[in-house]
């Protein structure tokens, strides 16, 4: 079992993979660096073997079946995962280790936010996105994420293991921070340095097809997580078209006594009744997530005694 192992998810980072290794291996010498290569066709993984890195392999395309592979094959008690474009620094990674091994946060979050990342990123429409869902998933959780999307974070044991990554490219950050804030585990922020890519090094990340997949990884997680809470909103939505429907109904009904717009009557019924069953839907999936997390806590335990033992090997 390692002490410290720093992930490194790769693909085609041969202009910048060296220095990130050279770089933790200044800052963490007591650490394992591993470099997971994902189908890169500029040599990435010889360069990153040459520096001192482990070097394994993940076929399938996309960031999040990266990270999955990584959690899944190794063991540590603390894990610090980061880009190997060279935009995080490494002087921030024994801050972020202690915050896992002394003070016993299991996710340590690298806050570009409130640094340098706006005036260092040169996509402004990356900077609207982050602001945008930090804004949103904070509202929705109640919590203080400083930075969601991040891809310089700290883990615990107890994390990496019990994290069901179900994303498989770059919205496994959004996945990430939601599971932490659902789960209450213990999370800090970090206020890091940002450094856009150097000249050559291209970003893998589209602007506008991942923050869509962004926004709808938000929208799932949050009907999955808080269940009451999403359907009751969609019950309040059904109910208020289903009124809409009615009002002309019931105004004709009080002057004349008849109902002339039958349709439209027997549309807010339908309204009516969705409303209700999305309301009842809610409350019966909200007794299924009690009982989960129920069912996750006991879980936790085990992963915890399972961790004891490792660390006694």
């Amino acid at each position: 079992m390692d002490k410290i192992a720093v992930l490194i998810p790769c693909y085609n980072e041969s202009k910048t993979i060296k220095k990130v290794v050279e770089d933790f291996k200044k800052e963490l010498p007591e650490a394992t660096i591993y470099v997971y290569d994902n189908n890169s066709k500029d040599g990435t993984d010889e360069i990153a073997r040459k520096a001192g890195a482990v070097v394994r392999y993940e076929r399938r395309q996309g960031k999040g079946n990266v990270i999955r592979s990584m959690f899944r094959d190794i063991d540590a008690e603390c894990y610090i995962i980061t880009d190997g474009d060279d935009t995080y620094p490494a002087d921030y990674a024994k801050e972020m280790c202690s915050a896992v091994l002394e003070r016993n946060a299991d996710m340590v979050v690298g806050d570009r936010l409130s640094s340098t990342y706006f005036t260092e990123n040169k996509r402004p429409f990356h900077n609207i996105g982050n602001v945008t869902v930090r804004k949103l998933i904070n509202m929705i959780y109640k919590s203080d994420i400083r930075d969601v999307m991040t891809g310089y974070r700290a883990f615990s044991y107890e994390f990496v293991k019990t994290f069901p990554v179900l994303s498989k490219g770059f919205e496994i950050e959004t996945e990430m921070t939601i599971h932490a804030l659902d789960k209450n585990m213990n999370v800090e922020n970090v206020v890091i340095e940002y450094r856009d890519r150097p000249d050559g090094s291209e970003s893998k990340l589209n602007t506008y097809t991942d923050g869509m997949k962004v926004i709808k990884t938000i929208v799932t997680l949050y009907k999955d997580y808080r269940p009451f809470s999403f359907f009751t909103w969609v019950a309040v939505i059904l109910a208020l078209i289903g009124l809409g429907f009615l009002i002309p109904v019931l105004i004709d009904y009080v002057k004349t006594g008849l109902v002339p717009k039958m349709p439209s009557f027997v549309a807010s019924v339908f309204f009516f009744i969705c409303s209700i069953q999305s309301f009842f839907g809610g409350l019966i999936l909200q007794t299924v997530i009690k009982r989960s997390k129920q069912d996750f806590e006991i879980k936790l335990n085990q992963y915890k005694d399972r961790f004891n033992d490792l660390r006694k090997k």
